[in-house]
């Protein structure tokens, strides 16, 4: 299957809620080697004036890949997963993630490129934190990620 151009311009609205945890924001900080003590340490995160521990900066991969699969899962893609490699992910914070930020991601498909027998897509998440106990409360930006997959063609 090839994937759809038609894909360009699409929007994935917010789904599932992701929960920020201090254990998350530990366990994260660990695996990524971010030694910072606002990452394990309230007192340290409160000294820096943040409400709780604060998340390593590419900690917002997890929600904007949860994003992602709606794309890859969505039947009309084209995309098969088995050839997909990474190619760039880029981040823009417009506040920090804290522990108990309640976490929604839209995804928008800014881009798709055919390369050979296969294709570049780009695409933005759009992470938002709910102010309030479902996904309808009102949302704050929180971060922007971009990113960009290369479905390889059948041969490649």
């Amino acid at each position: 299957m090839t994937i759809n151009p038609d894909l360009q311009g699409r929007s994935y609205p917010a789904a599932e809620v992701y929960d920020v945890g201090r254990e998350k924001i530990r366990e994260f900080a660990r695996a990524v080697k971010a030694t910072h003590p606002a990452h394990f340490d309230v007192d340290a995160a409160r000294a820096l004036g943040h409400g709780d521990l604060v998340a390593p900066p590419t900690f917002a991969i997890i929600v904007a890949q949860r994003a992602d699969a709606q794309l890859i899962e969505d039947p009309d893609s084209g995309i098969d997963f088995s050839r997909v490699v990474h190619a760039d992910q880029r981040f823009v914070h417009h506040r920090p993630i804290v522990a108990g930020d309640r976490l929604v991601a839209e995804l928008h498909v800014d881009g798709v490129r055919a390369m050979g027998g296969g294709a570049m897509i780009t695409t933005r998440s759009e992470i938002f934190a709910l102010a309030g106990s479902d996904a309808a409360a009102p949302r704050e930006a929180v971060a922007t990620t971009t990113s960009s997959i290369l479905v390889r063609g059948e041969g490649q």
